[in-house]
């Protein structure tokens, strides 16, 4: 498995993972950032900007999840009172 490969698989990984899908985005985002520099060839490229696509899409998708689990979680306490 090359570097290539480990940025696509970070990034699905980070969509299909529940709660630490936000760190694995994040991470897989950054590394796929670090990648763009260094390759040259356009098959892995478009890997690379699969991969970064992918992870922000994870990173979005957890966000909301959060902020919807801190809003229920508030107004489910804010309510029993």
């Amino acid at each position: 498995m090359s570097k290539v490969h480990l940025s696509l698989i970070l990034g699905i990984l980070s969509i299909i993972t529940p709660y630490i899908g936000l760190v694995i985005g994040i991470f897989g985002s950054i590394y796929a950032s670090k990648l763009l520099c260094n390759i040259n060839g356009p098959k892995e490229r478009k890997l690379i900007s699969a991969g970064k696509v992918c992870s922000v899409i994870g990173i979005f998708l957890h966000t909301i999840l959060l902020i919807l689990l801190s809003f229920s979680l508030i107004i489910f306490f804010l309510t029993s009172v």
